[in-house]
């Protein structure tokens, strides 16, 4: 076994590897594995963080999400990936309910893969989306207006916010740039959180569709628990460690193969 204690790059090396293969690490754990003290340990997540590498949490990290950048270019990411989870939300959509399409380019790929003879209502923030699903005629289409946020690729300010304080939805497609079995979902704007904290409220199903790579990893702001979410649905590269860690939280885990 390599001894860590004399070679702090090597170490943050490993922590790194464990970080991108895992989404997070526990102290205690790393003390044990790499035979160094957890104060070492608290030094060394103390400087990945630093570094951008990690967010500290109690008793160890979790990996950080890159910064979000615009819509458009987001939606060519991860593509296939998206799709894949598109045809498994699809399913979960009632018929002749409201559901509410949050802004994401998951929630894109989802619009676009609606099938045709699916009727509902849907409500929006997203101009893109409900281009798209206007291309259905049996899905009645509302958008909510206001300031278009280019990073969010939606309408997320006040306007916007009282348009949404006056609807109840039975579901809600909501957006997020990463999630945690302990700390729910959370992404990088103020205003896209507080927007997204309301609709939660206004909800009776929360579906939330992320790619694995967000899985396990912590933006800046929180929107939603665990216990506030009904379904998460992901893809299939989503470590074991982190099906065993959402395992126990009360969600349905849906992995789209």
């Amino acid at each position: 076994m390599f001894d860590y204690t004399d070679f702090p790059e090597q170490r943050q090396s490993k922590i790194r590897q464990i970080l991108s293969e895992e989404g997070k690490v526990v102290c205690a754990q790393l003390s044990r594995e790499l035979n160094v003290s957890e104060h070492t340990i608290r030094r060394d997540l103390k400087e990945l963080a630093q570094s951008g590498a990690c967010k500290r949490v109690y008793g160890g990290a979790v990996s950080m999400p890159p910064e979000a950048i615009d819509f458009a270019s987001r939606a060519s990411i991860d593509a296939v990936q998206k799709d894949r989870i598109a045809q498994a939300v699809i399913p979960l959509i009632k018929p002749n309910g409201c559901v509410f399409f949050d802004t994401g380019t998951t929630n894109l790929a989802v619009a676009k893969q609606l099938p045709q003879g699916l009727k509902f209502t849907a409500v929006c923030n997203s101009p893109i989306i409900a281009t798209e699903l206007m291309q259905h005629q049996d899905v009645e289409v509302i958008f909510l207006g206001g300031r278009i946020q280019r990073e969010v690729g939606g309408a997320i300010g006040i306007d916007t916010l009282r348009q949404l304080e006056k609807m109840y939805f039975d579901q809600c497609l909501l957006g997020g740039c990463a999630f945690d079995a302990n700390e729910g979902l959370t992404v990088f704007e103020y205003d896209d959180a507080e927007f997204k904290k309301c609709l939660v409220t206004r909800s009776s199903e929360v579906i939330v569709a992320l790619t694995a790579n967000k899985i396990s990893a912590l933006a800046r702001y929180s929107v939603a628990a665990c216990d506030e979410i009904t379904t998460l649905v992901t893809d299939d590269e989503i470590s074991p460690a982190c099906q065993s860690a959402l395992s126990e939280k009360n969600l349905e885990l849906i992995i789209a193969r």
